[in-house]
């Protein structure tokens, strides 16, 4: 039933469509469809529960928005080489899941700046990120729990400050502050700033977690440099921690790639890029750890569409016949997944 209501909300973007405004569906749980020209009319106009469509194009939301009920946000996703018609979907901004948003989703954007998560001392508990290219998570506060973190690629360090998290699966910057959390099959590629103590000691870590499970990563981003600065793989106390490749001996049955050229590891490292042009694939030298990574556990998602339909191509006449119709053609297909 879920689909035909978003193949009604599709015809119903193609039917108003003009070419000065983008058109944003927004999906209720009883199937009833509102169209919106701005993302935040949409996020203010939704009903609790609802799911908000954003096609292919820019919608820029303002920092002042704050997402107060549970909500999912649907884009077509963040590939320019995706065989929909509409290019990616482009948000431009923050995204702030507030107090009363717990169970809230967003999946397939390009997100310009990050997902905030929490605010003061608020619960707001299973958030999912999914399919997105965004700058960063960030988690506001210990009392949230449940940040679902899977299929990502994230530009800069996230931060989850003491709360629990299940993060899988990503292309991703550095972790901090996980607490009791899962951190499986992700690919780390930078080192991020974890805590100082003097002016001349600062640490940094790949991942910083507490009491979690770190397994079946893949961590690239390591340097050390004695005297000013300390970088380590793995930071933190009480975690479980094995089967990661790595540069330094971390945990059990560790995967030590020390002076490993990246380039014969992967498919296309392109110097280690958060970017979906980056192929991280292991090369058949490396098979031998196609459990490790992205790509082993429950996979990964090139295509990085959400398990929905989307447009591929649409036709729409330029008048109405004389009964006062205007033909539209819609050719739809199911996302990765679905």
């Amino acid at each position: 039933m879920k689909k035909i209501f978003l193949l009604t909300a599709l015809a119903v973007l193609l039917g108003v469509a003009t070419a000065t405004a983008q058109q944003i569906a927004v999906v209720s749980e009883g199937g009833e469809t509102t169209v919106f020209t701005t993302l935040q009319a949409a996020i203010e106009g939704a009903a609790p529960g609802s799911v908000i469509y954003l096609p292919g194009g820019s919608f820029s939301i303002a920092d002042s928005v704050r997402i107060t009920k549970r909500l999912t946000i649907i884009g077509i996703g963040h590939r320019s080489d995706n065989d929909n018609v509409d290019a990616k979907t482009w948000v431009a901004g923050n995204l702030w899941f507030s107090e009363g948003s717990s169970g809230s989703a967003v999946m397939a954007c390009y997100i310009t700046g990050n997902v905030n998560i929490g605010e003061g001392d608020a619960s707001v508990n299973n958030v999912l990120v999914k399919f997105c290219n965004l700058n960063s998570v960030q988690v506001l506060n210990n009392t949230c729990t449940n940040t679902y973190i899977n299929q990502n690629y994230i530009r800069d360090q996230s931060v989850f400050n003491e709360s629990v998290a299940i993060i899988t699966n990503n292309v991703m910057h550095s972790i901090k502050g996980v607490n009791s959390g899962q951190i499986y099959n992700n690919l780390i590629l930078g080192y991020g700033f974890v805590s100082s103590y003097a002016s001349w000691h600062y640490d940094y870590s790949n991942i910083h977690a507490n009491y979690s499970s770190i397994h079946n990563n893949v961590l690239t981003g390591y340097t050390h440099s004695p005297g000013s600065s300390y970088y380590h793989v793995i930071m933190g106390t009480d975690n479980t921690i094995f089967s990661n490749i790595c540069p330094e001996d971390v945990g059990d049955a560790t995967f030590i790639f020390s002076d490993v050229d990246w380039n014969d590891v992967f498919e296309e490292w392109n110097g280690g890029a958060i970017d979906p042009m980056s192929d991280f694939n292991f090369t058949e030298a490396y098979q031998q750890y196609h459990n490790i990574g992205i790509y082993g556990g429950t996979g990964f998602n090139d295509h990085q569409t959400a398990p929905v339909p989307y447009i591929v191509a649409k036709r729409i006449d330029q008048e109405t016949d004389a009964a006062g119709q205007l033909k539209i053609q819609v050719r739809v297909k199911a996302g990765a997944g679905e």
